[in-house]
């Protein structure tokens, strides 16, 4: 941290979260840290709000492999990606000056679409059908053809996204240490004409997974990038895979990521 003094927050610019931030602009000056106003300035972000208000941090920054990501709760709780909350500025202060703070690399995937549009996700990529109709995809991994999926859709996510929309799809929670895929069902229809693995699998890190869309009318998907979504029509076919671009996040030592799990769950 000591090498590191140019900080940028990201949060809401409302009245009552500009009220709320104010004494953290002060610590930050008071402990040497430039506040730059252009994120590309930064080496030290810091989104204020939940763990939806850090995904968009990241993402509207793009990715950033270069800069720390940190965390700052304002809801009740602390979260998976929020380390410290914002009435503790006590224990963040105590947290940095006593080098009580770790970094943690967390993996993105790589979502290519028809072979040309690319973008990154933290927690997860999802697709499903826009209309209300069920929607066929055929799932390559590498260049074997695995199945041929047809409901309402997939949720691919990296381990940190393991926690969220994954979980709710009774996927399995991963290690965050495990460079990997999973992959997850939602409302998979078997019959004697449609037969998928109707569980969620994980897949190596040097796997790569294809999504092709089968073009009977229901080509037009809605697909989410973490929390935001993608609309491109006629979409045909979608690569995935784990990308080699880390997010790195700051932590506090007696914070690992199975602490929040059993804290936000158990």
């Amino acid at each position: 941290m000591p090498a590191r003094r140019n900080i940028y927050f990201y949060h809401k610019n409302d009245e009552e979260m500009i009220e709320k931030v104010k004494h953290l602009y002060e610590l930050a000056r008071l402990h040497q840290f430039t506040i730059v106003s252009d994120y590309k300035m930064a080496n030290v972000i810091v989104s204020i709000g939940g763990d939806g208000t850090f995904l968009q941090a990241v993402r509207k920054t793009g990715f950033r492999e270069d800069c720390l990501y940190a965390g700052i709760s304002t809801t009740g709780s602390l979260n998976l990606y929020c380390d410290f909350h914002l009435d503790e500025t006590d224990k963040m202060v105590t947290a940095m000056t006593n080098e009580q703070i770790e970094v943690r690399r967390y993996p993105t995937i790589e979502v290519t679409i028809d072979d040309q549009s690319s973008f990154h996700c933290l927690n997860e990529f999802s697709i499903r059908s826009a209309i209300i109709k069920t929607f066929l995809l055929d799932v390559y991994i590498d260049d074997l053809h695995f199945e041929t999926f047809r409901g309402d859709g997939m949720v691919v996510a990296t381990p940190t996204g393991s926690t969220a929309y994954n979980k709710s799809l009774k996927g399995s929670i991963v290690d965050p240490l495990l460079p990997c895929l999973q992959v997850s069902e939602m409302a998979s229809l078997n019959n004697n004409r449609y037969r998928t693995l109707g569980s969620s699998f994980i897949l190596s890190g040097d796997r790569k997974l294809t999504l092709g869309v089968v073009q009977d009318g229901n080509d037009h998907p809605t697909m989410g990038m973490d929390n935001e979504a993608l609309s491109i029509q006629h979409v045909e076919k979608i690569d995935i895979k784990l990308s080699e671009r880390k997010i790195k996040t700051v932590k506090l030592k007696d914070n690992s990521f199975w602490e929040k799990v059993k804290r936000t769950f158990l």
